[in-house]
């Protein structure tokens, strides 16, 4: 953690704009707002805030009431609190900062309402009844694919020459393990009889030489994910490759590594995939429908569009954009 937050200290200067945050950069950034006077964002990918609507994803726990539910939330943060400390302590005396723990400033940004961009849709995690109006859900946050992108010419030929295949791939988990999960997952398709497209990724997945699986680098999910039979991933609370499967309407079945995964997707009844309905293959035809309905909602709530819940994300950083210079402790001078 001290190597992040130095290394964000050496790019970020007095001429920066904004500082958009995510979950885990968030604890070190708040201080460089207050020693530069440099309005920050957050942009989550999952549900970091205590709530009683469902149990912290990053503990993988099962719903313990509301008031387990928010005890638990508040405990997780206190947890990360103690992993950032050593480095908050040094990026303080770096900024000329007076002392501060890594919890009195996370409650600070709390009370002062420093917005939260969310990037997971509703339709799959409903925005806790609970959480601050500061704390915003826009929809999932989709790379940008150029309308006239097309997969690579090996991808078009492998998908084209038999039945649809199933994705396999850990983003950027999983490093160094990847001999043994490619065989793992090599014979797991062979013995189902699937054809298979493996995902190098961080792990860095291949397969050996045959007809039946192909093995891809970095491929956009929006033009692959329609024309697969499935995608066994990492999981996560409904962002990355969660939401992308969801999107293009194929089953999903997980393979949960660290941090929010094992939690999977948190869910109201009635609310988001059936996620034992989701890995039973022997009904694609039961399951396919929902699928494609879950895929629709997701579509919809664009999290930079304006499909999104009260606007998307467009609609979100209009809305946040007035508060953030006084929230950031000191006036830029371009404002002064």
């Amino acid at each position: 953690m001290t190597d992040i937050g130095g290394g964000i200290a050496d790019v970020v200067t007095e001429g920066t704009d904004l500082l958009l945050l995510s979950a885990t950069t968030a604890p070190l950034g708040w201080h460089l707002t207050q020693a530069l006077g440099i309005p920050s964002l957050g942009v989550y990918l999952q549900p970091t805030a205590p709530t009683g609507d469902f149990a912290p994803t990053v503990t993988g726990a099962r719903s313990l009431g509301r008031a387990g539910n928010r005890a638990l939330g508040r405990f997780a943060l206190r947890m990360a609190d103690r992993v950032y400390e050593p480095a908050v302590k040094q990026l303080r005396a770096r900024l000329l900062l007076p002392p501060l723990t890594a919890a009195r400033m996370r409650r600070q940004q709390y009370e002062v309402g420093r917005p939260v961009l969310h990037g997971f849709s509703t339709a799959l995690v409903p925005r806790p009844s609970d959480w601050a109006p500061h704390l915003t859900v826009t929809g999932a946050w989709w790379p940008y694919v150029a309308p006239s992108a097309q997969l690579p010419a090996v991808v078009q030929d492998f998908l084209t020459a038999g039945p649809r295949p199933v994705f396999v791939g850990f983003g950027s988990m999983a490093a160094g393990e990847g001999e043994r999960l490619s065989e793992i997952a090599v014979r797991a398709l062979r013995q189902a009889g699937l054809r298979g497209i493996l995902q190098s990724g961080s792990a860095g997945l291949a397969a050996d030489a045959g007809d039946d699986v192909l093995t891809v680098g970095d491929v956009p999910h929006a033009l692959l994910f329609p024309r697969l039979a499935a995608v066994v991933h990492h999981a996560g609370a409904g962002a990355g490759t969660t939401a992308a499967a969801l999107r293009a309407g194929i089953p999903s079945v997980t393979v949960p590594v660290a941090a929010d995964q094992p939690g999977g997707i948190p869910r109201a009844p009635g609310r988001g995939p059936r996620v034992r309905a989701l890995t039973q293959a022997g009904r694609p035809r039961a399951v396919r429908p929902r699928l494609g309905a879950v895929g629709r909602m997701v579509h919809m709530a664009d999290g930079l569009g304006v499909g999104g819940p009260g606007g998307g994300g467009a609609a979100a950083l209009v809305r946040v954009n007035r508060p953030l210079y006084p929230m950031s402790g000191l006036v830029p001078r371009a404002m002064a």
